[in-house]
């Protein structure tokens, strides 16, 4: 006969572990918490608050649409000089994928020294996207930006880059992102359209500060 405190020990053992696998379908497939860490999103996102990712557009592999709040995986390569730029297929790099199957397991699912951008969706796939007259530029039309602030004026600046992506139409099964904070963004116009299989979920809601609880 099985020693009762052995046998207890390992139900408790078995239940941590499906707990716990449980945990991680949930978050990689499901929906998953996240926090604003960065002023890219200003005004629309503060750094310090909390949000819902849905991740069930991943796991089905929707597209998303045109203004709403996603996360992606970040770009290996971040600057390009005009010489580099290449706007018959203007997509963003990805060279640093690990290897082996535990690195991807860490990376990809636990999530671990992986750095991951908070954008707004702002062109689709077959759309021509230019920036000109301090505006966004959707195949010729001007885009009107109500979650900008007054006054805000985009144009290639992001800081102390000068961003190279512009006028060019937006490769199949990708989108071209960029942040409310338009001068304070590193974003698609420094390092291209942002491919389906590398957007990690969409922004549902905001459950912290509790005073500003509901959908963005």
């Amino acid at each position: 006969m099985k020693n009762p405190i052995v046998k207890e020990i390992l139900e408790w053992i078995l239940c941590f572990i499906i707990a716990v696998v449980l945990a991680l379908v949930v978050r990689y497939y499901i929906g998953t918490p996240t926090e604003v860490r960065q002023t890219s999103m200003f005004p629309t996102l503060h750094e310090g608050e909390r949000l819902w990712l849905n991740r069930w557009q991943r796991t089905t592999k929707k597209m998303p649409e045109r203004g709403d709040i996603i996360t992606f995986e970040a770009p290996s390569k971040q600057d390009y000089s005009n010489e580099e730029v290449d706007l018959q297929n203007p997509i963003a790099k990805y060279d640093n994928e690990p290897q082996g199957l535990f690195n991807k397991f860490t990376y990809n699912v636990l999530e671990l020294n992986k750095t991951s951008y908070i954008k707004r969706v702002i062109a689709l796939p077959g759309e021509y996207v230019e920036i000109k007259n301090g505006a966004v530029y959707i195949n010729n039309e001007k885009l009107e930006e109500d979650y900008l602030q007054p006054g805000v004026i985009t144009d290639m600046k992001q800081g102390h880059n000068l961003g190279q992506f512009t006028g060019f139409v937006v490769p199949e099964n990708c989108v071209f992102c960029l942040g409310d904070n338009r001068t304070g963004s590193n974003d698609c116009r420094s390092f291209g359209c942002i491919p389906l299989e590398k957007i990690e979920g969409k922004v549902e809601f905001r459950f912290w500060p509790f005073s500003k609880f509901g959908g963005i």
